[in-house]
């Protein structure tokens, strides 16, 4: 038919092109205009012809038209779902959806000239094809929602089991143990590869992907992204409510009690891992299923339904890093610092494309809140050691609080060395050790142990607890006894270097840092020796007890000397059974040493004056005062009457 128009077509151009010719006969003219005229009645007949086919083209789509509009009709009337009246009805819907979807793009192509038989058909089709559409967008909403499956406890068995665990309400006590009991590290130790989970039945992600390659192909993609968008969002929700994270504003976490915020932050750490590693890669995956075919739609589909829910988790962090620097809250803060660092492959990776660099980047603005609150909680803590004052001494000389709670403190954080390695960084001192007048130095090398080599964290450590010691020495002064001021800094500085000794704090500090605290306590002990027992001493030494006028062992004085031991030794064993040394071994080192100067030499004075004493003046033993000796440092107090315990 095209063939035979362009024919006649050219014909007619020949013919106006002979008829401008002036040269021509009458004859010619009259043929010319008999070959006008057939020419005309060709192109008319044709004409009548393309309208009776077009007419019947016409008939034939609107037929078809009438075919799937009754049977989207008829689910219209149903309101059945059609994915549960089995997989053949599904699929004639489908098929259907898909013809109208054809007949639709015909009728556009056809134009029809704008008449108003085409317009009114091509409306109709249009028509057809939305009903269609906004039931297949439900029946989208109800595969996923109905064929969701359920999100378990199992998939978190690598929790850790602070749940089972009573919380503890602050990580300050006396308690040697105390802190390790609050602070649990959590960790996982699986690979990714085991988190994936089926978050929709797998036997419904072929029809899934069918709706939503049929809704983008008729220009309904938004519909459909829309929906999967909207319920998968509720599925996020869900499970951030299983993991049992609330919904909580930035104030409402700042106006919480420790208890209640240190919880919630424990289920906030175990909740991150869970929702990022299981839950997001699985989201991801599904997200990747349903749309294959669809290029970027997946990538947006996933970052729209989850960047809600990662939000919330990240507000609840952001919260905790703008609140109150108080010590107890800086594990708390290394632990999820070390999550979403921890963490951050997983979201690269999730989030790896341009339209999610959003959450790239707040993950990493609130890495790094995290990390300046942890930084200017450690520092705050050096300043509150430093001024802790005491206005009494503390009873009995044995280890103070504050001592307890600083070395269990940085024996805990111990464990965070390399993030606080990276944390404290900028936050260097040039000199960050300073030491009271009194306490001696120890050699440069024993000291830093290569000062080149000592971390970031080990100079704050150092730094801390010379400003640990330094309030010790000061709160020492408090004592009037200065027996009791050495038995404090020996019992003080003792637990220090034990602490350090027994833990992970030895790889920190260094060897030659035991070795100088070692050396320290010792000399505490020693000075604790010369306070307590040279005067007493001296009372059994033999200068002055000769009678002048006979050069003979006067009787008196010797009497007098003894009466003067026995009321020093009494006046000791009053006092210094109340004091308290709670290391057994210093305790013992201390009975041992006191024993060998004190007894020997006691009963070394009594034996070379045997001749010259009566029994009734030996109140005591040589036996009978070392047992008294074992009762000192027991922080009970005691006194000796007649020779006998009270």
């Amino acid at each position: 038919m095209e063939t035979e128009e362009e024919l006649i077509a050219a014909a007619k151009q020949i013919m106006k092109a002979l008829e401008t010719n002036k040269n021509l006969t009458d004859d010619a003219k009259k043929i010319l205009s008999n070959l006008g005229m057939q020419l005309c009645d060709i192109t008319r007949e044709n004409e009548q012809k393309n309208e009776v086919v077009k007419e019947d083209g016409l008939n034939e789509i609107e037929q078809q038209l009438d075919l799937i509009q009754d049977k989207v009709l008829s689910w219209e009337r149903d309101q059945s779902i059609i994915w549960d009246c089995g997989p053949e009805e599904a699929y004639e819907y489908l098929k259907a959806v898909d013809e109208a979807r054809k007949l639709t793009e015909s009728l556009e192509r056809l134009s029809l000239n704008n008449g108003c038989e085409d317009t009114t058909l091509l409306r109709r089709a249009h028509d057809v094809l939305q009903m269609a559409m906004a039931r297949l967008e439900e029946e989208f909403k109800h595969l996923l929602v109905q064929n969701r499956q359920p999100f378990e406890l199992e998939h978190m068995s690598f929790r850790s089991s602070e749940d089972d665990i009573m919380e503890a309400g602050s990580v300050i006590s006396s308690g040697d143990d105390s802190l390790e009991d609050v602070v649990q590290r959590d960790s996982m130790s699986r690979g990714p590869e085991e988190y994936i989970i089926e978050l929709v039945h797998p036997d419904v992600i072929p029809d899934l992907k069918s709706i939503a390659n049929l809704m983008f192909d008729s220009n309904y993609g938004r519909e459909c992204t829309q929906a999967f968008i909207g319920v998968q969002k509720d599925a996020l929700d869900d499970c951030i409510y299983i993991l049992e994270v609330e919904k909580l504003s930035i104030e409402d976490v700042l106006r919480m009690e420790w208890n209640t915020l240190n919880s919630k932050i424990r289920r906030w750490i175990r909740a991150m891992k869970i929702f990022v590693r299981v839950y997001l890669a699985s989201e991801k995956l599904l997200t990747d299923k349903i749309f294959a075919d669809l290029e970027s739609v997946s990538s947006v589909c996933f970052i729209e339904s989850s960047k809600t829910a990662i939000q919330q988790l990240l507000n609840f962090s952001e919260a905790i890093a703008i609140g109150p620097h108080q010590p107890e809250k800086l594990i708390r803060v290394l632990d999820m610092y070390e999550v979403l660092a921890d963490l951050i492959p997983d979201i690269d990776t999730l989030y790896s494309d341009d339209m999610g660099s959003c959450v790239r980047i707040e993950w990493q603005d609130i890495l790094r809140r995290l990390g300046d609150c942890a930084k200017a909680t450690f520092l705050e803590f050096e300043n509150a050691v430093a001024s802790n004052v005491s206005t009494n001494p503390f009873p009995g000389g044995g280890v103070h609080h504050l001592t307890r709670y600083v070395m269990n403190y940085i024996k805990t954080l111990a464990d965070y060395r390399e993030t606080l390695d990276a944390i404290l960084k900028d936050h260097e001192r040039e000199d960050p050790i300073s030491f009271s007048p009194d306490m001696s130095p120890v050699s440069d090398e024993e000291n830093t142990e290569g000062k080149s080599s000592v971390s970031t964290m080990a100079r704050h450590f150092q730094s801390l607890i010379a400003i640990l010691e330094c309030n010790l020495d000061d709160k020492s002064k408090l004592y009037k006894d200065d027996s009791l001021r050495q038995i404090f800094l020996m019992n003080n500085i003792h637990y220090m270097a034990e602490k350090v000794k027994g833990s992970k704090l030895r790889t920190v500090l260094g060897d030659g840092w035991i070795r100088k605290h070692n050396w320290k306590f010792q000399q505490h002990a020693m000075n604790y020796q010369r306070a307590t027992w040279s005067s007493i001493l001296s009372l059994l030494k033999d200068e002055g007890i000769q009678n002048p006028s006979s050069n003979s062992i006067s009787r008196t004085i010797l009497k007098e000397r003894l009466q003067s031991f026995y009321l020093a030794f009494e006046d000791v064993y009053k006092n210094q059974t109340g004091w308290l040394i709670p290391d057994s071994q210093l305790r013992d080192d201390l009975h041992i040493s006191a024993s060998l100067n004190i007894i020997q030499a006691y009963r070394t004075f009594v034996g070379r004056h045997i001749n010259h004493i009566s029994e009734k003046q030996i109140k005591y033993t040589a036996d009978d005062l070392e047992d008294r000796l074992l009762d000192l440092f027991e922080g009970s107090q005691k006194s000796l009457h007649g020779g006998h315990k009270k």
